[in-house]
């Protein structure tokens, strides 16, 4: 679970930690990102998450005693402990806004049943309630600030497609990873030969060697997942399913642009295809003949779109 350094504010016995958390749908549960606020206190010699708030994009949730190991959610697959309830984005609305709300409403209460009926009998509401409105700023501060987006580059070979163009490019990353990339771009902000229209990576499939995954809007909500490389095998040729069975318009759509979506050609996309498979696995070829992998290239390749 890739996570920010916690920022921490005091109301004795208890201390609120704020987090920026990214998730992987392979990973932690499900694809999805956003600010978690966990309520802290020390117990038995040892500083633990007494209850946890996971204000995310797609699925907010908030969870009792998480590291409680005598409480647990009845019936709940997988296990795990705590008791999980997740909040409604229809009536709890901003889910930062509901967790401040129903702390400084609820905390004692909620302490007793996530099992820290101590802690819950020490608890200062009043120091609570001076300190949530700085938990709160800090939240929404770190929501836009440290959200996880990725600029990547628009790949060496194009292939238009209406709406759409495909970008192939052999990756590389410092580590060593990387291979062959499809990035999907569109254009946004204007019609295309205008001078203010931005070209934008609407997703991306990164079919790399050791950390193969796929993008839904990298640079507007970034959920990313990894592929289970068991079920999926050679996660190019998933990618060329996807598109040829006519997911694209659905995924950009996942990806926040409907608009685009709603425009995407797939009669335009089949006729770019053959074209396009064909120059992939050429590239896919060369970096297994370079290094042995498919798709990764021998040096380093610096992300341009970033600069």
């Amino acid at each position: 679970m890739p996570q920010s350094p916690a920022t921490t504010f005091s109301a004795a016995p208890l201390t609120f930690a704020v987090r920026h958390q990214l998730w992987d749908a392979n990973v932690e549960d499900h694809s999805d990102q956003g600010i978690s606020i966990d309520v802290m206190a020390n117990v038995g010699g040892k500083d633990i998450s007494l209850l946890r708030f996971n204000c995310f994009d797609l699925q907010s949730s908030y969870v009792y005693g998480p590291e409680n190991p005598e409480l647990s959610t009845p019936l709940r697959v997988g296990g795990g402990m705590g008791i999980h309830c997740s909040m409604d984005p229809v009536t709890d609305g901003n889910p930062i806004t509901y967790a401040i709300d129903v702390m400084a409403a609820k905390l004692p209460a909620m302490l007793e049943k996530a099992g820290y009926k101590g802690v819950a009998a020490l608890t200062d509401m009043q120091a609570v309630k001076a300190v949530l409105p700085e938990v709160a700023a800090c939240a929404r501060e770190m929501h836009f600030t440290k959200r996880n987006v990725v600029k990547h580059n628009r790949g060496t070979e194009i292939f238009e497609a209406g709406v759409i163009r495909f970008g192939l490019e052999m990756r590389r990353q410092r580590n060593g990873d990387g291979g062959l990339a499809i990035h999907v771009l569109a254009d946004i902000g204007g019609s295309r030969g205008k001078s203010y229209v931005e070209e934008t990576e609407v997703l991306a499939f990164d079919h790399f060697w050791k950390d193969a995954h796929y993008h839904y809007g990298p640079r507007n909500k970034n959920h990313r997942k990894n592929w289970d490389m068991t079920v999926v095998g050679d996660p190019l040729l998933w990618t060329f399913e996807q598109i040829e069975g006519g997911k694209i318009p659905a995924m950009i759509t996942r990806a926040g642009y409907p608009g685009i979506a709603a425009d995407v050609d797939q009669s335009l996309i089949n006729a770019v295809l053959p074209s396009l498979k064909k120059r992939a696995f050429e590239m896919y070829e060369e970096g297994e003949r370079l290094t042995g992998h498919k798709g990764l290239p021998l040096e380093f390749t610096p992300n341009l779109a970033a600069e």
